[in-house]
């Protein structure tokens, strides 16, 4: 039996791929953003977690 390992994907967890429509989505509902503000960040401050966490807390006090 022959598996087909072209469709795995190796997900990092210290990053956030703005490509990954189940990433940005999950990322926005724990951090209270929506989807186009996580991408926002992306472009603005790369895909690193810890960033994107950090930058979410400052963008939510001053919603």
């Amino acid at each position: 039996m022959e598996s087909d390992n072209a469709e795995r994907t190796f997900r990092n967890p210290n990053r956030v791929s703005a490509n990954d429509p189940y990433e940005v989505g999950y990322f926005a509902a724990v951090n209270g953003l929506t989807e186009e503000q996580v991408r926002g960040l992306i472009r603005t401050h790369g895909e690193e977690v810890a960033v994107l966490v950090r930058e979410a807390r400052k963008l939510r006090e001053f919603q």
